[in-house]
């Protein structure tokens, strides 16, 4: 037969171009008579099954039919067919299904604010009327048609085309006897006629790369065993509670004795142990959400609600944060909302039109990172990013996510020369679609997740960035204190006779205008930044002690602290993702001096309220002295709410500071709680031999004073004996 002569929803199947097969394929009822149509594109004959009632071929086509009395046909009904190679198979039509996702779902969807839209977009095993399946969905509003293919249907996208659900721009089928671990991916026909394959932006599983296909993940029967932590959780108090988070790659923090990754499940129980060594509250990861290139870290994100299978399974997953959390430890996830990458596989140009993106590239394309920004103005992209994060707070019980690249969101010229940038509605630079986004996000993650922490990587003076959305502020529970981490390391870049004609100071100007984080994060250490290590001055003695140094200063200093892997222990060489960290050091005791130190300023920062109670707050910190710039010393006080306190004492120079006064606030034996220099730590061992007596001699507007030894390139912390 001419197919031009069918009828048009028929020939519009057999073209693959139908938005709605239902109109032609499935179960039609007329008034005394029931027609059923399949269409089987490898079947030689095919029979509905019960009564054995033969389909017939329509000529010329891959279409079957059958037509017959009403009552010889139940509303689902299984169709058998075989193919000329002598294979045969029984499965229930999918085209005799009534539509599956409620409009109220739809509705919230477009509006932007359905918080668990990944609970029916996707690809999900499900029992409907007593027989099992999964249901695909996929949000695709310019196509002209949308089919689901996969390892169950040869990957044909002719098989298993999807309802369209209207203006919703949402597409839907339910497939019977497909089953969790089959692959499959989406095939969509563009207005201008082009065929895409499009993997799901729902996808909670994808091959290990360079393959790429959606794999159907189960419902998730893992048995959680933290709600201890969790309670403790939403019962905390972030803002006061010491926050010492170690960050990490999960590809090069350690690998097996062959090279190859570990598995999530191993990986927690190596770090679990390694971290209740060291101290750190909290881990963060860089990205792991799916992604295909190893050398983006992760941050060139196409699986948004799929942990990488580089690394085991979802359930993996969740298996390590749970143990993570039985241990003490909180979990944060390194998030990238900011955009994604143009792998033609993903997200970009979606359904053959720029769907997730801004059309024109001023707006919608980042030059630098070659990557594409998200158009925040598109209600259901907002919806896609928020249901992401809610995705992982809950179904992975994650403690917190950092929000990747913030600046680039709020500003429309970032990183663009004039003339390649679109202004907004006011003239203005400042993206009011990407703000209310953010906003948004923060006020739903703060009120259904209570106790967990959204931390802005946020680098320009944008202002209120971690103060309450009613304030006018973006909402954010932390800021990273981009400016603090350059001028200290700018500082301790510098040879030490040199830095008398430099301060470390400015940043107590604006230290308590947002609740910031310390970040010595993996940016500092990669792209021919050198290592931590290297970054100091000197021979080998003077290296180690201005680590020694630098890092009794991040964990003294308002603020809370981030510290990457490797710096721990004073990795010598700059990170390298494809390689595991260099733990043979650990056998020297230069690096074993190092890792000593940072447990011990962890326990003490996690163990005096001084260091931690007021991180955020101007009354938790006073400076003793800050103008002793020609001996290249600062003093200052921690405090907390309760008036108790510690006095911090550092020497910027490799020469020790005998007979040293500063005034304390009160009289009586200050104990010398931490020495850098301690021979525990493979210092030199000078300093007050533990402890030092007040005098009354008044000294720095203070009535006592402390005559003391200061260690060269060292700190001292003295917290007074009751």
């Amino acid at each position: 037969m001419d197919i031009s002569k069918l009828d048009t929803p028929l020939r519009r199947i057999v073209e693959a171009t139908h938005h709605d097969p239902f109109e032609a394929l499935g179960r039609h009822v007329g008034r005394e008579r029931v027609t059923v149509r399949a269409f089987l594109p490898r079947a030689e004959q095919a029979h509905i099954v019960g009564p054995e009632l033969p389909l017939e071929r329509i000529p010329g086509t891959d279409l079957f039919e059958w037509s017959g009395p009403v009552e010889q046909v139940p509303e689902r009904y299984q169709i058998a067919w075989s193919d000329h190679f002598g294979h045969a198979a029984t499965h229930y039509d999918p085209y005799c299904f009534p539509p599956q996702i409620d409009d109220f779902d739809l509705h919230l969807f477009g509006q932007g604010t359905h918080w668990h839209a990944y609970r029916f977009l996707g690809a999900h095993p499900r029992r409907i009327d007593g027989i099992d399946g999964v249901l695909f969905a996929v949000w695709a509003p310019n196509a002209q048609r949308v089919s689901v293919i996969g390892d169950f249907n040869h990957w044909d996208g002719r098989a298993h085309p999807m309802r369209s659900r209207g203006g919703s721009g949402v597409w839907e089928l339910f497939i019977p006897a497909v089953t969790a671990g089959s692959m499959y991916r989406f095939e969509l026909r563009a207005q201008d006629g082009r065929v895409l394959i499009k993997n799901d932006p729902y996808g909670n599983r994808f091959q290990v790369r360079p393959e790429n296909a959606g794999i159907i993940a189960d419902d998730s029967l893992y048995a959680w065993g933290d709600q201890e932590w969790m309670n403790r959780r939403e019962a905390g108090d972030w803002q006061r509670a010491p926050l010492s988070v170690y960050e990490l790659h999960l590809g090069s923090w350690q690998r097996d004795e062959a090279g190859n990754f570990l598995n999530y499940r191993e990986i927690a129980h190596r770090l679990g142990g390694y971290l209740a060594e060291l101290g750190f509250t909290h881990i963060e990861l860089l990205p792991i959400t799916e992604h295909p290139f190893d050398g983006s870290w992760g941050y060139q994100t196409t699986g948004y609600f799929a942990p990488t299978s580089r690394f085991g399974s979802p359930d993996d997953f969740r298996y390590f944060v749970d143990y993570l959390h039985q241990h003490g430890i909180g979990v944060i996830l390194d998030w990238v909302p900011a955009h994604f990458p143009k792998d033609e596989h993903a997200l970009a140009r979606f359904d053959g039109t720029a769907l997730y993106e801004h059309e024109d590239p001023r707006r919608g394309e980042h030059r630098d990172w070659g990557t594409l920004i998200f158009n925040f103005g598109h209600p259901e992209v907002s919806n896609f990013l928020l249901a992401s994060a809610i995705y992982w707070l809950e179904e992975f019980h994650l403690d917190g996510l950092r929000v990747d690249a913030v600046a680039s969101m709020l500003y429309l010229d970032y990183s663009r020369q004039p003339g390649d940038w679109v202004p907004n509605e006011y003239g203005g630079r400042e993206n009011l679609e990407a703000v209310d986004f953010l906003r948004h996000l923060n006020e739903v993650t703060h009120q259904q997740f209570p106790g967990t922490m959204v931390v802005a990587e946020e680098s320009t003076a944008w202002p209120q960035v971690s103060r309450p959305t009613w304030l006018g502020g973006l909402g954010f529970s932390m800021k990273w204190n981009m400016g603090w981490m350059h001028d200290t390391l700018d500082y301790f870049a510098k040879d030490p006779i040199h830095r008398h004609y430099h301060q470390l100071t400015f940043g107590l100007l604006y230290s308590f205008t947002e609740n910031f984080v310390l970040p010595f994060s993996h940016d500092e250490v990669v792209h021919g930044k050198g290592s931590l290590l290297d970054k100091m001055p000197g021979d080998a003695w003077q290296k180690f002690a201005s680590l020694r140094l630098l890092f009794s200063y991040l964990f003294t200093y308002p603020g809370k602290k981030l510290l990457f892997m490797g710096g721990e222990f004073a990795q010598g060489r700059e990170w390298n993702k494809n390689d595991q960290l260099d733990w043979y050091l650990m056998e020297r005791p230069q690096h074993q001096g190092i890792r000593a130190l940072v447990s011990e300023l962890n326990r003490l920062y996690r163990q005096l309220p001084p260091l931690h109670d007021l991180d955020f707050e101007g009354g938790g910190f006073e400076w003793i002295d800050c103008h002793d710039a020609s001996q290249s010393t600062l003093s200052y006080q921690r405090k907390a709410r309760d008036g108790s306190f510690v006095v911090v004492v550092l020497n910027f120079t490799p020469v020790p500071r005998e007979n040293y006064r500063i005034g304390v606030p009160q009289p009586g034996r200050y104990r010398e709680i931490l020495n850098s220099d301690s021979r525990h730590y493979d210092g030199g061992n000078i300093g007050n031999a533990g402890l030092a007596q007040s005098e009354g001699i008044a000294w720095m507007d203070q009535a006592q004073s402390l005559e003391l030894t200061l260690p060269p390139l060292g700190a001292i912390v003295l917290q007074r004996e009751p």
